[in-house]
């Protein structure tokens, strides 16, 4: 068990296989109170004499998204760090050093990516260094140069998500090329390998209608979990063509009640699939009534909105460290003023401490605020359904 306290409680996790852990919370990420935090032993000290607003309002982050490279040979169109096949490798003691930053900070969650992360001969011997030092390794991979001998490298990790967008010519028009047989059969072959595999899928105006196939054929294949993620206009993907491929309005305003349909097949599927949603979609929710009526249930579920600069952090392929895998630098302080005291429609909406103002990428882009690759606004989200409608009531 790993266990970091806060002035609340403590936020703890079990491992993969602990034993005095259920076995659906084995892996899992709970936050309890200070009273669950003694029964488990647990002594808040000094830290639970600190109250909630002494730093500030600042969050430490729980997961830093890792890039270990900035090679990759796909080219897909809408690659958000414009990776390529001329890019370079993170030095292995860069790296070692970046996750020895991270566990004295109290990271819980390392997820790697790149660039292909699947390049590095030691990809697995990274995820040995992220247990040594107690944090959970995951990765993200889109597959391609997978073989029998890579998959069993990579026991190590906890997670292997591959990229999946759907079949054939859904996951061209996501991506540029049809690479869908590639991440099949990396998936088969993690599995074979005893590798816990889940999908990342991309959506996107046209392959939208058919997510449920796509998760279908995910779960038949063997993930266990997909996790949805919306498009957003960065790196390649920060362009006029970027318009054209976002979920429509119609799309958006009806996620809320897709995501219940789809939650619950999945779930009483064999084998079922689980299924999370990135924070940029959590806007999405807010004219579903089911969901805004019960925002503290999404809250206790740990269904966050944007944590950039708070419970999440990202290390780039150039060692800097920005708020999120999508954002250039900020100035913390503005970014944790905007969160307490949004302007409206978001300072009266009920999913407000949940949702956090929508995407900074995508409230960047609509802004047009200046020539950065990944423009980033302390602004809602435009394309929030709710703020939306206001903008244009208003």
């Amino acid at each position: 068990m790993k266990a970091r306290v806060e002035s609340w409680g403590a936020w703890v996790r079990f491992g993969d296989d602990a034993p005095q852990a259920p076995v659906d919370l084995r892996g899992a990420l709970v936050a309890i109170d200070r009273e669950g935090a003694r029964t488990l032993g647990l002594d808040g000290g000094p830290g639970w004499m600190i109250s909630d607003t002494a730093n500030g309002g600042a969050r430490r982050p729980l997961e830093a998204h890792v890039a270990v490279t900035s090679r990759c040979a796909a080219g897909c169109t809408g690659c958000y760090q414009d990776a390529t096949p001329h890019g370079t490798d993170v030095a292995r003691t860069s790296i070692e050093q970046t996750l020895d930053t991270l566990a004295h900070e109290g990271v819980f969650t390392v997820a790697f990516g790149g660039g292909e992360p699947l390049v590095r001969d030691d990809l697995g011997e990274l995820a040995d260094e992220v247990r040594a030092r107690k944090m959970t390794p995951v990765v993200t991979t889109s597959g391609l140069g997978m073989t029998e001998a890579r998959a069993r490298s990579l026991r190590s990790f906890a997670q292997v998500n591959v990229s999946y967008d759907g079949a054939g010519a859904d996951y061209a028009s996501v991506r540029g090329f049809d690479g869908a047989s590639h991440a099949e059969r990396a998936i088969e072959m993690l599995i074979a390998a005893g590798v816990r595999v889940g999908v990342n899928v991309v959506l996107t105006r046209d392959t939208f209608p058919r997510l449920a196939e796509t998760l279908e054929r995910a779960r038949l294949l063997g993930a266990v979990e997909a996790q949805l993620l919306r498009y957003k206009p960065a790196g390649r993907a920060a362009s006029l063509d970027y318009l054209v491929r976002r979920l429509s309005r119609e799309q958006a305003l009806g996620f809320g009640a897709t995501l219940r349909r789809l939650v619950t097949s999945l779930r009483e599927a064999t084998p079922p699939l689980s299924l999370r949603i990135d924070c940029a979609l959590v806007c999405f929710l807010s004219t579903d009534e089911s969901l805004m009526s019960n925002a503290a249930h999404l809250e206790r579920s740990g269904i966050f909105g944007c944590e950039a600069g708070g419970y999440l952090e990202a290390v780039r392929a150039d060692g800097q460290r920005t708020p999120c895998s999508f954002a250039p630098t900020v100035d913390q302080a503005a970014l944790r003023a905007f969160v307490a005291a949004p302007p409206e429609p978001c300072a009266s909406c009920p999913l407000r401490k949940v949702c956090r103002g929508g995407c900074r990428i995508v409230a960047g882009f609509a802004e047009g605020r200046g020539a950065d690759a990944r423009p980033f606004a302390l602004a809602p989200d435009p394309e929030c359904p709710r703020v939306a409608l206001h903008r244009g009531a208003s």
